[in-house]
């Protein structure tokens, strides 16, 4: 799987920066037996970059998603919200600084996130 990964990401780059919420780093350190030399390799190798600085709108956006996943899920059999604030996070980074986006698991994102272009 990460072969493939590391295909689809270097044809993405032909088609501009590769641009990452700090998140995306959180969720990769995370993982499995990855270590934190793994990890910056990975970014290196390739070429993702990882915004630290994120600013105001990108955070505002993050909350009226958020508060909508939460309305939703609260009238939907009286449930608490079921997604990670990352994931808006990370959504909201997206919608404010890419032209497309890339996940693994793009029914996350389809509905809080129905104009990003999903690859």
């Amino acid at each position: 799987m990460l072969q493939k990964l590391q295909e689809i990401l270097a044809m993405q780059r032909q088609m501009g920066v590769l641009l990452s919420a700090r998140q995306f780093m959180w969720n990769l350190l995370a993982y499995p037996k990855a270590t934190e030399s793994f990890v910056n390799d990975f970014l290196a190798d390739t070429g993702i970059a990882v915004d630290f600085e994120f600013q105001q709108p990108v955070w505002v956006e993050v909350g009226r998603r958020f508060a909508r996943h939460a309305k939703r899920r609260r009238q939907s059999v009286h449930q608490v919200p079921k997604r990670l604030l990352a994931d808006f996070i990370i959504g909201s980074h997206a919608l404010a600084h890419a032209d497309r986006f890339m996940t693994l698991d793009p029914k996350r994102y389809e509905r809080d996130f129905p104009e990003l272009k999903l690859i």
